[in-house]
Order: C-alpha cells, then structure tokens, then sequence
C-alpha cells in the first residue's frame, strides 16, 4: 500500500480496532446506546480472551474481525461516503471491488491496535443527546485503556429492524472525511480504477 495514502493518526488506531467493532447490527428496540455498549463489551471480551490475536497473530486477528466486525458494517455506505461524487460514475463492478479492497484495507490499518488492548480496557457512554428513536443517530463514548482515555463518536443509522454503524470518530477526526481527503487525491491523479489499485497495493 501507497506511503501517501491511507495514512492514519498513530493515536486513534486502539480506538479505531473498537470503532470498526461497533459497526454490527442489533434489534433496534435496543436504544442506540445500549447498541454501542453491548457490542463495545462484546468486542473487547473477545480481543482480551485472545492471546495470539494481542501479539499480532494475523490469521487470529483476521478472524476476530471478520467474525465481530465486519459482517454487520455497512462498508458500501462508509465506502460510497468516503469516494463522493465520483461514486456515481463508478460502474457496479467498479464499486464491488471498491468495498472489496476498503475492507481489506481496514483490516490490515487496524490490526495492529488490537495488541493495545489489555484487561483494563473499557468503555463508558456519555449522555444520549437528541431523539433515540431518529433513524441517523450520535452516540458519543469514552474508551479507557493503557494509553489513556480517548473520546469515541459513531454515528448510527436503522436498516429495517437493526442499527448499522456506518462511520466513527476518534478525538474528532472521522473516518470517513479522512479517507475521503485521500481517496480524492488517488482518484484525481488515477480516477476510480486507481483508487482500487492504491487500496489493493
């Protein structure tokens, strides 16, 4: 993968493995803090419980986050945001492989954090502001681990009866802005062909 793309702050990436781990579906009954919290404690059990995965043991770090994560996250949508515009011009297969090389750059981004993950790490949920029952919902967290307490924001959207988390931010850098920043200038110089083959390197 390019040097010049795709870059993320070295602080965020421990909170950033926990935001991709909010992005799973639930019973919307739930309200969405409840959401962040079940699968937020959920998450972390499972990377605590795991030694190899700690130590940086790719193939137990894959599948913890094709297991937890991914499944449930609506990476077209954090995908089609984070290319803008040029989204609509892009064929289908264009798109398929778009989401296809997003994923796995995610992955291979964060994998790396989870060896920052200890038993003291926690997560605790500030006050819900606005209305729980809106469709596109702010749920705001604090995560707590060796490196000190960092603030987490997800924002939540309903798809049919389950919550979807579609983009996250860690002390106020979102994911999504911060992909697409870069995404542009891979797609001005390559168009969205190659985009694909930046986030495929």
């Amino acid at each position: 993968m390019s040097q010049t793309i795709f870059a993320t702050p070295k602080k965020i990436l421990f909170s950033s493995v926990l935001g991709l781990g909010l992005s799973l579906s639930v019973q919307a009954a739930q309200d969405p803090n409840q959401f962040i919290e079940k699968i937020a404690n959920d998450t972390l059990d499972a990377i605590k419980s795991n030694g190899a995965a700690k130590s940086g043991n790719i193939a137990e770090i894959n599948k913890i986050v094709n297991d937890y994560l991914l499944p449930h996250a609506n990476l077209e949508k954090t995908t089609r945001l984070a290319t803008g515009a040029p989204w609509r011009q892009a064929s289908a297969d264009q798109k398929q492989q778009l989401v296809s090389a997003f994923k796995q750059t995610l992955v291979r981004t964060y994998s790396g954090a989870f060896k920052n993950v200890n038993d003291t790490a926690k997560i605790t949920l500030q006050p819900f502001r606005g209305n729980a029952d809106a469709n596109d919902v702010v749920v705001r967290s604090v995560i707590t681990a060796a490196n000190g307490p960092v603030a987490v924001d997800y924002r939540l959207e309903k798809a049919g009866d389950s919550w979807k988390v579609y983009d996250f931010s860690v002390e106020n850098i979102w994911l999504v802005q911060n992909y697409k920043n870069q995404f542009a200038g891979e797609i001005s110089k390559g168009g969205i062909d190659g985009l694909i083959k930046s986030l495929q390197k």
